[in-house]
């Protein structure tokens, strides 16, 4: 691989050093460093994805939202973000992945410094949408460096299990900093927050991040707006049928739309020269299966946190810090198994850990969704949240390994911006049916019609998650076996 080493080890020096201790040729000085810059970096953009949510119903009061329009808060962020990842991956090809790693951690710096000073919820959504734009970047270079700095197998699968960790952590952390500052000073410290850490990750990773060989090629741009204009179209749509009814023109024309656009992004990836997605990628039944399995999977669990903070608040009365620290039994569970992922793989092999996984999550969400204005916390959110955090610390490891398992080097980019494009292109749509769905139970602010619409939107959550079960079973785990049995 020109202009890098390959790390054979997560704690093995990467490469000989100069003896003022600089790296040769850009390799990385230290596996561990190496992860530990990429892993703060990924969990800064993961925090975003959920340290909003504690403050949903003070941004809510403060802003004047509806119970619809606050959910595009959190889609005007993950949608730009899933849209545009693609394209992200694609410069990150081009004009080298460290390169466009610092180029992107000041973008995300900087948007986030507009978030937090929003003062309309226009303003609010245009900012989450432009820092959208920087977590697109940032991202996929992100697992790219990774991806191409650890070896296939051992090592890679313990660099993975930090790295999917963190997604973990960063999606129940936010919920507990969201709250403490929410509480303590506002909803918009956090993302304030971004800005120093953005600025200290900067220096070590000019430093020790290696530098990938930069490839002639040029931009997908309209495959690009398509699958971003696409998938907004289908939200859009969804969300406005809430308030409109799915048979209305405002509900039905951005529906076609989206249908029109994605199917024609298919036509244009099929001809394009240097394509965002290459549709090679799909050539592997346990890909695919990894890419539809992380849609159903990321798309329940963003119901889950949007829908369950909201509850501990509005029924119980708790305050946002309170909110934030009611998820801490996910959290804690989430890191056991995090960290035991490679060592159950190399044992049991990785199909029936991420079916473990996916299956306990799923157990926990059905026990969850029976919630009610009278649910006692311990046995009616804590305990399932304890099979939820178990869950997905087996799943995101083993799913995110399938997901870039077997991808060519030339196709490196492309194959981790398509893993992230389906996590947040699959929060967004199902986070937009869910409150579809429950908006359809309830529109009211009474403790009974915010339990109501929790109760429905988890029970949904559930059926993700019993359909991911499914595919797991019909594409990833038989698909496994054949390989297995190819390589005896």
């Amino acid at each position: 691989m020109s202009g890098e080493r390959v790390i054979n080890a997560v704690d093995a020096p990467a490469a000989a050093e100069r003896p003022d201790g600089a790296p040769v040729h850009g390799a990385p000085v230290h596996g561990t460093l190496i992860l530990a810059i990429i892993c703060v970096s990924y969990f800064m953009v993961i925090l975003d994805n959920s340290i909003v949510f504690t403050g949903l119903p003070r941004i809510r009061s403060d802003m004047g939202f509806s119970e619809t329009g606050l959910s595009w808060i959190t889609n005007a962020y993950v949608l730009v973000f899933g849209g545009l990842l693609l394209l992200g991956a694609r410069a990150g090809d081009l004009f080298g992945h460290r390169r466009v790693f610092l180029f992107s951690l000041a973008v995300f710096s900087l948007t986030s410094l507009l978030v937090g000073a929003a003062q309309t919820p226009w303003w609010l959504i245009g900012a989450r949408a432009l820092q959208g734009v920087g977590a697109a970047v940032l991202a996929p270079s992100a697992l790219s460096l990774l991806t191409r700095s650890f070896a296939e197998g051992r090592a890679r699968d313990r660099a993975m299990a930090a790295y999917s960790a963190v997604a973990g952590l960063g999606a129940a952390l936010g919920l507990v900093v969201g709250g403490l500052v929410a509480d303590l000073v506002s909803w918009r410290a956090g993302f304030f927050l971004n800005v120093p850490i953005g600025l200290l990750m900067m220096a070590p990773a000019m430093r020790f991040l290696p530098e990938t060989e930069r490839r002639r090629g040029r931009f997908d741009v309209a495959g690009a707006l398509l699958a971003t204009l696409g998938s907004t179209a289908l939200v859009l749509g969804i969300v406005d049928a809430a308030d409109f009814g799915w048979t209305a023109p405002a509900t039905l024309v951005p529906l076609v739309a989206g249908v029109v656009m994605l199917g024609s992004f298919v036509g244009v990836e099929r001809r394009a020269a240097q394509p965002i997605v290459p549709l090679r990628l799909f050539a592997s039944r346990e890909r695919g299966g990894a890419y539809v399995t992380r849609m159903l999977y990321m798309g329940a669990m963003m119901g889950f946190f949007f829908f369950t903070a909201q509850f501990v608040q509005s029924v119980y009365h708790w305050t946002p810090l309170q909110a934030g620290l009611a998820f801490l039994p996910m959290t804690l569970v989430n890191f056991v198994p995090a960290v035991l992922v490679p060592r159950l793989i190399e044992r049991a092999g990785r199909p029936p850990v991420l079916l473990t996984g996916v299956v306990l999550t799923a157990a926990g969400m059905a026990w969850l969704s029976r919630l009610g204005p009278h649910t006692p916390y311990l046995t009616g959110v804590a305990l399932p949240m304890v099979l939820i955090g178990a869950g997905q610390g087996l799943t995101l490891a083993p799913l995110t390994s399938s997901g870039v398992g077997g991808i060519a080097p030339e196709d490196a980019g492309a194959g981790s911006g398509l893993v992230n494009t389906v996590h947040q292109i699959g929060s967004a749509l199902s986070l937009s049916i869910l409150t579809a769905v429950a908006a359809g139970v309830s529109t009211g602010h009474t403790p009974a019609d915010i339990a109501a619409r929790a109760g429905t939107a988890l029970t949904g959550s559930a059926v993700l998650l019993a359909l991911a079960v499914l595919t797991v079973l019909v594409l990833i785990v038989p698909a496994r076996a054949t390989r297995h049995e190819r390589s005896l």
